[in-house]
């Protein structure tokens, strides 16, 4: 039984797709099917189902699959312990993280951290999907907000206060809005899965007002662009706007609107010994944003 055909089995059942399976794996298609067939005729049963228009497991490849991958893990877990001992972090580095987190916080970062980890290989994979770990390939995700309860171990990297902006065209145009109820008679841009803005203002205009947005964006760093263009309000995480705001490009509205925090954590398995590179890739980030602590 090969290692390798173990992989193509779990990408294959995790994916229910042979291509894409191939796709992950960077293989060829046909060599992840006789990978499959071969570790078909090893332990002598069928796992998958190929007689269907769509793939699926047979029961013995359900059976099959958790010990697949615990025996996947524990083969990454002694490779990542051997790892830790190396004097240089070596290796492909895969990071799941979303679209906003890449472009503002992570991308800086990675010249200097290029240039000190040389023989480490960077490999961005831009989601915000949920990752089965260990199944999916990927070493480390960098998440924002609430995580859900797992085996995962998540180190904290930063706490973002949410800043209402807008440019000073916008005011220009339309005026400024001085109390939080001001705001239902201006273009609002927000998230397509948020339609809440939270207000903590004094007591005559504290409570939470219904946004109906002109604009629904998933992503911060998408949203932007058209709040610097001008159509109207938005909700922009502090590191973002920060540096747009002290320059002028943006004008944050009263502090006492829309103060909202998420949490943006680091997460990896719990099982796996912390490799070099993941080690001292999370320092980086870390030291990285640490001077963006809910900066004012």
């Amino acid at each position: 039984m090969e290692l390798s055909d173990l992989r193509a089995f779990a990408r294959i059942a995790d994916l229910m797709s042979v291509s894409a399976a191939a796709r992950a794996l960077g293989l060829p298609k046909s060599g992840v099917s006789r990978a499959l067939a071969r570790l078909e005729r090893d332990v002598g049963v069928l796992l998958v189902d190929r007689s269907t228009r769509h793939l699926r497991l047979t029961d013995a490849g359900a059976h099959f699959r958790p010990h697949a991958l615990r025996i996947l893990a524990d083969v990454d877990e002694a490779g990542a312990a051997l790892d830790g001992l190396g004097a240089v972090p070596a290796g492909s580095l895969t990071i799941s993280l979303p679209f906003t987190i890449a472009t503002a916080l992570v991308a800086p970062m990675l010249p200097a951290f290029m240039a000190r980890y040389p023989q480490v290989r960077i490999v961005l994979a831009v989601e915000n999907r949920f990752i089965d770990m260990p199944a999916d390939p990927v070493d480390l995700m960098i998440r924002v907000g609430p995580l859900v309860d797992s085996d995962l171990i998540a180190r904290r990297l930063l706490v973002s206060e949410t800043w209402l902006c807008v440019s000073p065209d916008y005011l220009a145009a339309r005026g400024t809005p001085l109390r939080a109820a001001d705001l239902s008679d201006h273009h609002l841009i927000g998230y397509h899965d948020r339609a809440t803005v939270y207000l903590d203002g004094p007591a005559d205009d504290a409570g939470r007002i219904e946004l109906a947005p002109a604009i629904a964006i998933s992503d911060a760093a998408a949203l932007l662009p058209v709040v610097l263009a001008g159509a109207g309000i938005a909700p922009l995480p502090d590191f973002l706007a920060r540096s747009l705001v002290a320059d002028g490009r943006l004008v944050r509205l009263r502090p006492t609107i829309a103060r909202e925090h998420s949490v943006i954590h680091a997460v990896y398995p719990s099982h796996r010994s912390l490799s070099a590179k993941v080690r001292v890739f999370i320092d980086a980030l870390a030291a990285s944003v640490s001077h963006l602590e809910l900066g004012e």
